[in-house]
């Protein structure tokens, strides 16, 4: 038995303590971690004006304008008025008549104009179907690989080429797929080197 009397029944035990509220907190972010999650994706620029994040419509253009279909689809509309242009210089410096009687009798107005448009659908067709091919391979290239370089642009020269060629022949093929990546390559080689 101990000397000591018994405490009163009244009075509680207090639980001495050996950290405040405010210390504990510390501890836990020292331990856990802050409580505020930071991104770590965000590349903030070394400019001079204030870091702006892209909301999420900004996010759904930039998806769009980079996904495999718009890009083959601005390639074949932006094709198409490159092979018109082309077409449309091409029928004015050389006309041809496809009429045997023609040496005899002076063309018409008429049929230079329906000639110069036919002559300018063909030339904006085959440029559409081109940048269209191209863009597309390209694009899916690309995504597959992941990578951006110089070898996407020679891999889907090649194949454009070749998917170009085959109109024409196995041989016609081969030779069109080695010209078309030739050609992707110095494009590539010249845009990136300068």
């Amino acid at each position: 038995m101990s000397l000591l009397p018994p405490p009163p029944k009244d009075i509680k035990e207090t639980k001495t303590q050996f950290f405040q509220n405010a210390e504990l907190d510390d501890i836990a972010k020292h331990f856990i971690g802050n409580l505020y999650r930071y991104r770590e994706n965000i590349i903030i620029p070394k400019g001079n004006g204030p870091v702006q994040i892209k909301t999420k419509e900004e996010k759904m253009i930039e998806s769009t304008v980079e996904s495999c279909t718009f890009k083959s689809l601005t390639a074949c509309v932006m094709g198409y008025g490159l092979g018109a242009a082309i077409g449309l210089f091409t029928s004015s410096v050389s006309p041809n008549m496809s009429d045997p009687m023609a040496n005899e009798r002076k063309q018409t107005a008429r049929e230079i104009f329906r000639e110069m448009r036919s002559t300018t659908h063909s030339y904006a067709k085959n440029f559409a179907l081109i940048g269209c091919v191209f863009s597309a391979v390209e694009c899916t290239i690309e995504s597959q690989r992941g990578v951006t370089d110089w070898r996407n642009g020679t891999y889907a020269g090649g194949v454009t080429g070749g998917l170009i060629g085959l109109r024409a022949g196995v041989k016609a093929g081969i030779v069109g797929a080695l010209g078309f990546a030739a050609f992707s390559t110095a494009i590539d080689y010249y845009m990136h080197s300068r």
